[in-house]
């Protein structure tokens, strides 16, 4: 049975009461992969800087405050998850090759459940924002592989790494 179901099938709340509190982490990855040439003009317009630049401003800064906002409300989005206490939020972007970039988000909380969705919800809004500011490059920009990549703590601590 799944856990957020009853015994009719209808959906319900977790009840947390009665898990013990623990430090919970989890790490979840989203690639946007750009057509080359975009990617090699977003690298032009940056110059030597780490952030890409696009006509809206800087990418990645403003990639990362939207996936930090998006892990903050993450229970005001996904109906079924519990509001959390967030001990840490990070998130990084980085350009791995000529046509990717990798969004990293890791959260952080100590408590009766795990920060999963939070995870993937801020990696997930932070590629989204990445192609918000370069879509009027191309629209053959995708967003793919989004994913848990590590979860710690609670009952089923899966280690670093999945």
């Amino acid at each position: 049975m799944l856990s957020h179901l009853d015994e009719e099938g209808l959906p319900v709340m977790v009840d947390v009461g009665e898990k013990a509190v623990t430090r919970r982490t989890a790490r979840a990855r989203a690639m946007v992969d750009f057509p080359s040439d975009v990617m090699r003009r977003l690298r032009q317009a940056a110059g030597s800087g780490q952030d890409l630049v696009g006509t809206k401003g800087p990418i990645f800064a403003t990639a990362v405050v939207a996936g930090i906002q998006a892990v903050k409300r993450t229970w005001e989005l996904i109906p079924l998850c519990h509001p959390l206490p967030l001990d840490a939020i990070g998130i990084t972007c980085a350009v791995v090759s000529d046509h990717e970039v990798e969004i990293v988000c890791t959260v952080k909380t100590t408590h009766k459940t795990g920060v999963e969705m939070e995870a993937l919800t801020g990696a997930s809004v932070a590629a989204l924002t990445v192609y918000d500011m370069t879509k009027a490059l191309s629209h053959a920009i995708v967003i793919r592989n989004i994913e848990l990549v590590a979860k710690t703590g609670g009952k089923s601590d899966l280690g670093a790494e999945l």
